[in-house]
């Protein structure tokens, strides 16, 4: 298994371009068997998670070519499989984002039977609000005792869709169900992350009618057909989170470009909170300098702030992980509240093992103290952002820290090894 040694202590500078949205391509991807016409997609980062998604669309019968370094032509045509009880278990074990399959499945052959998704592991990921939704359209949801989760349907109609959960998969899943509906389906309570955004702004682009997109709440007029198109991928903000982290943590200066400005007033008011900012230098560029307070603010009667998660346009989950780690090198305490997911905040262990002072106060709750030097140690990767979050640690420690199962790591970041080489880091990637 791969691992990242990273000699640490170093102020990073330079530039980096940010990749597009994983988010977003994978959904993206899953809503290409939805036509039986070419689609052509741009800014799509080559990390695991595509390449996964990818293999999983080849084995339903999809054309894929890569026609440039980030961009990709999809046709799946007349060959697309109508019967899937034989995905490929490694595929689908290894992204949660294979779940993505059901919506275009589904509405284009009326059936789906897949193995139980995998992915990150940061606590139970529950599939109600994915099965009532598909069954409020027409559909019939079961998982068999094998733990296959399989749907089917005869026809799907249009409806009134309340999710009980304003889930990202399931409004997706939803979303691409919908469009070849018979009649209106209006959804309720929808997600409207930037990703959402961007897999309705593909549809709309093949031809589906959706309003109210970037709301929370959406109508969608089932179409017969949707034809071929082209479409870019927007920019990963969670990318851009990232790295304003990693640089605020680590005391240096970073140009991002490539971004996109709209997306980032809740970042801006979570990092403002532990004393990271930055200047807004075009539409599409932020410079974070090297001159910060790097104070954590008190709230406006002198109390312990925090920080917590919320759907969009709410701080978000993926970044909790970043500004934990970031809250460590700043001076001050502020309390991290993670409220979707269980297991999330249990790689503090990682940086307590590495000299972080930070009070697990429950599986959803940390206060973070700082500053703090961190030690050099050997870490391994949970998930994709926690895994982001050691690299920031081992690059703020003082010596050589070793961080085993990148693989997590990449499933999220394009080339990040070379984008941290060209700030210069010292980081080797091992056998």
């Amino acid at each position: 298994m791969e691992s990242f040694e990273i000699t640490g202590g170093q102020e990073l500078h330079g530039s980096i371009t940010v990749s597009g949205n994983k988010n977003a391509a994978l959904p993206c991807l899953a809503a290409t068997l939805l036509s039986d016409e070419p689609i052509i997609l741009h800014n799509i980062p080559v990390i695991q998670d595509v390449n996964v998604m990818l293999e999983l669309l080849k084995f339903l019968g999809s054309q894929v070519e890569w026609i440039g370094k980030n961009s990709l032509k999809i046709c799946t045509g007349s060959t697309l499989k109508t019967t899937q009880h034989q995905f490929p278990p490694h595929l689908v074990d290894a992204i949660r984002a294979s779940l993505l399959l059901a919506g275009p499945m589904v509405a284009r052959t009326g059936a789906i039977s897949l193995p139980p998704p995998g992915g990150d592991v940061i606590g139970f990921r529950r599939l109600d609000t994915h099965f009532f939704a598909l069954e409020a359209l027409g559909g019939t949801c079961l998982i068999t005792k094998e733990g296959f989760l399989e749907i089917t349907t005869s026809q799907l109609i249009g409806t009134a869709v309340f999710l009980d959960e304003a889930s990202v998969t399931a409004t997706e899943n939803v979303i691409m169900a919908a469009v070849l509906a018979e009649g209106i389906t209006r959804i309720s309570n929808a997600a409207s992350e930037p990703h959402v955004q961007d897999l309705c702004n593909m549809l709309v682009a093949m031809g589906a009618v959706i309003e109210g997109i970037g709301s929370n709440l959406l109508t969608i007029t089932g179409v017969r057909t949707l034809q071929g198109a082209s479409f870019q991928i927007g920019p990963d903000y969670m990318e851009v989170g990232s790295f304003i982290g990693l640089v605020g943590a680590t005391g240096g200066s970073l140009e991002l470009c490539g971004i996109d400005i709209t997306q980032l007033p809740m970042l801006a008011t979570g990092f403002e909170r532990i004393g990271i900012t930055w200047e807004v230098t075009g539409p599409q560029s932020l410079f974070v300098p090297a001159q910060q307070s790097r104070i954590i603010k008190k709230t406006i009667n002198g109390q312990t702030h925090k920080i917590d998660d919320a759907p969009w346009p709410g701080f978000p989950a993926d970044l909790l992980s970043i500004i934990t780690v970031a809250a460590t090198q700043m001076h001050g305490s502020i309390l991290i509240h993670e409220k979707m997911y269980e297991s999330r905040m249990f790689f503090v262990d990682w940086l307590i093992r590495m000299g972080a002072d930070i009070i697990l106060c429950d599986p959803h709750r940390a206060i973070v103290n700082g500053p703090i030097k961190l030690k050099p140690a050997e870490v391994a990767s949970p998930d994709v952002r926690a895994g982001m979050a050691l690299v920031i640690a081992a690059l703020c420690a003082n010596g050589v820290s070793t961080i085993q199962n990148i693989y997590q790591i990449e499933r999220g970041y394009e080339r990040l090894a070379e984008k941290l080489l060209s700030l210069g880091a010292k980081i080797k990637r091992l056998p």
